[in-house]
């Protein structure tokens, strides 16, 4: 017993195609044969970082240090991962 019609067993039949094996409404067969066009692109909103910033990581790993959160190998570590 088949449940779906043979047209539509076909391999390949998903997505964007110009044909459908059932009955379109008017407004249907409007909207097929008249695709919205694709979204603009949207403009790249996030800017280079300022050469100031990179002092940043640096003073907080500073910080650490001196707060006591990490040792004195592990800041020489992380730091020169960071100057990579």
């Amino acid at each position: 017993m088949l449940l779906v019609p043979r047209q539509l067993l076909r391999a390949g039949m998903t997505g964007n195609v110009p044909y459908y094996g059932g009955r379109f409404t008017p407004a249907q067969a409007y909207a097929a044969s008249h695709p919205t066009p694709p979204p603009a692109a949207r403009p790249p909103d996030a800017r280079p970082p300022a050469a100031g910033q990179a002092a940043e990581p640096l003073d907080a790993l500073q910080h650490l240090l001196d707060s006591g959160v990490i040792t004195a190998e592990e800041y020489r570590t992380l730091r020169t991962r960071m100057q990579q």
